[in-house]
């Protein structure tokens, strides 16, 4: 017989600190009771033309955290990103604290594993983390439960964190005026992504809504929290698409005009282990690599 979770209580802290190179939104939210806290896709420094990395948006992160006197006891991805690089692993060396993603990331990491041809020994069952969270499954930060929602569409692999009256949803709904993620990277769907927005637009109306990005339509300053009726009500994408199949049709559509992220195939191989550079080679330098002709029917552009 199923048993039905209690609803999720509780007003988190949240302040979002926005990655302009990017245009990422990390996250900490903290559980205003006991001061403890977690750290939301971190993004790891990364200039592509140099090759050269960083830790300054982490070590922000950290700066805040113990500004604030909050304790981490976590450090969570939404998803494997294809935008940046995850700063999950150097914050875990940093702080010891453990990392988390959805178990779905396996899939993922499956399919970047051919796309990239990795060695035998690359591993593709998600132990780059210390968690997997299936969908529904709940965890504590502080007092406040957080359940993790399966959100695919974007990825495979994507997830939601609900914690309180606040959820943070990455790759899904943008700002209202920006209208909701791509859905064309492998393993992506613009059918799946739908039924997650579904999903979310079912949370109460008050729900604190927080994304992952911001592209400042119209040159306007960042913005990276809504509600769930706002959204609603204002969403550009779901206002012009009101069922499944003219929501696929729109996204596909967009889709189709945009040029791949121009980290991607920099970002994956990242992402997939934990957000951890590769492994340094024979001559103590790590490298990238970029497969050709990976992502076919890809647009071209800047």
């Amino acid at each position: 017989m199923s048993v039905t979770k209690p609803p999720l209580r509780g007003h988190p802290i949240v302040k979002g600190h926005f990655e302009k190179r990017t245009n990422s939104v990390q996250y900490v939210v903290a559980d205003p009771e006991t001061k403890r806290a977690a750290i939301i896709d971190p993004v790891l420094d990364f200039d592509p033309k140099s090759g050269a990395t960083a830790t300054y948006s982490a070590d922000d992160l950290l700066e805040f955290i113990a500004h604030e006197g909050y304790t981490l006891e976590w450090i969570l991805d939404t998803h494997p990103h294809a935008d940046h690089f995850s700063a999950a692993g150097y914050l875990k060396d940093r702080t010891g604290v453990p990392t988390a993603i959805g178990e779905k990331v396996v899939d993922v990491q499956k399919l970047w594993k051919g796309l990239y041809n990795l060695p035998d020994t690359f591993r593709t069952d998600g132990s780059q983390w210390d968690r997997l969270f299936a969908d529904g499954e709940r965890f504590k930060i502080g007092n406040m439960d957080v359940e993790a929602m399966f959100t695919p569409g974007h990825t495979l692999a994507s997830i939601a964190y609900v914690v309180g009256d606040s959820a943070f949803i990455h790759d899904t709904l943008f700002m209202p005026d920006g209208g909701t993620a791509r859905a064309d990277f492998p393993g992506g769907s613009a059918r799946a992504l739908w039924q997650s927005i579904q999903r979310i637009m079912a949370l109460p109306d008050e729900t604190r809504l927080f994304t992952g990005h911001d592209y400042m339509p119209g040159g306007r300053e960042p913005r990276w929290e809504s509600t769930v009726a706002q959204q609603k009500r204002e969403n550009t994408h779901l206002l012009k698409a009101k069922t499944e199949e003219a929501f696929v049709a729109l996204r596909e559509a967009r889709d189709r005009a945009l040029p791949m992220p121009k980290l991607i195939l920099h970002s994956l191989q990242v992402n997939i282990r934990g957000g951890r550079l590769p492994e340094p080679e024979d001559d103590g330098k790590r490298y990238l690599k970029i497969p050709l002709d990976a992502l076919e029917g890809a647009a071209w552009g800047e």
